[in-house]
């Protein structure tokens, strides 16, 4: 006789039971509530490799002519950033000093710190590989640390100048907040390598590489379509790269959406997942 109730009881406990679930159940109307998709990772990648372009951009100034005069860091040679060299010891060694305090550059930048490049031989020479390391090296107060490898591998080809690049580099925005980005990369040197100034130049990389971001969660970037960077630019211009890793492939565009067209300085990028497409902010 006490069959019933005990039905009834059981029946009120699993509608209650199923009421909690649903109640409870993540919705996936938002995916991009997760921070890595909603412009986590694809503004760590767009920032890091930002950052090792303008580091090569300003080596390859100081290396070609031996001071600071040709980097066009600044209007007033010696205002910002030094060079000094050692010629005589192998490897060669080119020392950019930016100071102890931010100094603003002629691209509107401060920068601080120092960024030191090793080599054998001449600069130039084809095959020749440049090591790149910072010496608490900061631009707006961003730092930028570890290590790029530069091997140039044309040297004849005026405008089509590109490089084997490896870089294991961090990316500090505050503190305690690392970013690790270590890739194996060609950069290619497409515009402004005629006017010997560094705020017109465009480049292109393509690729691949590790990000690992502050909360830990490790990417891998795939470059599909090779990414754009302008000197005078705060984000990739353009650039398709498949994303795997902690949440599942993805594809990001740099140069999509309804903000962004390619080729065009602004802070949006395109996100495809599954079918989904969405709109995010670097």
């Amino acid at each position: 006789m006490f069959i019933k109730p005990i039905l009834k009881r059981a029946s009120l406990f699993i509608v209650f039971s199923l009421f909690l679930v649903a109640g409870c159940k993540k919705t996936d109307s938002n995916p991009l509530s997760d921070a890595d998709d909603n412009g986590g990772y694809a503004a760590d990648g767009s920032k890091v490799e930002w950052l090792c372009n303008d580091a090569i951009s300003i080596a390859d100034a100081a290396g070609y002519f031996y001071n600071g005069q040709y980097m066009r860091t600044t209007n007033t040679f010696g205002a910002c950033a030094t060079v000094a060299t050692d010629s005589l010891h192998s490897p060669r060694i080119v020392i950019i000093r930016f100071g102890d305090a931010n100094c603003k550059c002629l691209d509107g930048r401060n920068r601080r710190g120092t960024i030191v490049v090793s080599f054998d031989s001449t600069y130039k020479k084809a095959g020749q590989i440049h090591t790149i390391t910072f010496q608490d090296y900061y631009v707006n107060d961003v730092q930028l640390g570890g290590s790029i490898l530069t091997t140039r591998v044309d040297t004849t080809v005026v405008g089509n100048w590109f490089y084997n690049v490896k870089t294991d580099v961090t990316m500090t925005t505050v503190p305690n907040q690392i970013v690790t980005w270590k890739g194996s990369l060609v950069r290619k040197w497409v515009a402004g390598y005629a006017t010997g100034e560094r705020e017109d130049n465009v480049y292109s990389v393509s690729g691949n590489a590790t990000l690992t971001r502050a909360n830990g969660h490790i990417f891998t970037f795939d470059i599909n379509t090779p990414i754009q960077y302008a000197q005078n630019c705060d984000y990739a211009e353009s650039g398709v790269i498949t994303v795997t890793g902690y949440n599942g492939p993805r594809t990001l565009n740099y140069g999509a959406g309804t903000d962004n067209p390619a080729g065009t300085c602004d802070d949006g990028a395109q996100l495809n997942i599954g079918v989904h497409v969405y709109q995010v902010k670097l």
